[in-house]
């Protein structure tokens, strides 16, 4: 059911588009004039203007009633969730008296990667040509 309100919502906006296009420019903003010069066309002056004010009405309005259609669809798809369905339900247990949050034993990172190395590298100060 969504997939074909997002087609229809993208075939109005197309068609909103064109209608919005084809109206002729009022204001004169750039200096371009907007005017037709046939004389006997199919629709003349104010019937083509209330044509297509009422065509950009009635597909704006189309446009709005599937913009809420849709955004209502995805709100209802969603499920509510909560933090403590993210929490792992197996933990293990706080011994009492101990501290929860005990930093690591053994070596670290860094040791670890020295170790890796071996003594063949001087601590990672680099090596210096000897000149005879």
């Amino acid at each position: 059911m969504q997939t074909i309100l997002i087609i229809i919502h993208l075939v109005i906006v197309l068609a909103l588009v064109g209608v919005v296009l084809l109206q002729r420019s009022e204001g004169g903003g750039l200096g371009m004039g907007g005017g037709s010069s046939a004389a006997g066309g199919f629709m003349t002056g104010r019937g083509q203007a209330s044509a297509l004010t009422r065509t950009t009405a009635i597909l704006a309005a189309l446009f709005f009633a599937t913009s809420l259609g849709l955004a209502i669809m995805a709100g209802s798809a969603r499920a509510p969730t909560s933090v403590f369905d993210t929490m792992p339900l197996s933990s293990p247990p706080v011994q009492p008296g101990a501290d929860p949050v005990a930093p690591p034993t053994g070596p670290g990172v860094l040791e670890q990667l020295q170790q890796m190395q071996g003594p063949a590298q001087n601590n990672g100060a680099p090596q210096v040509p000897q000149s005879r």
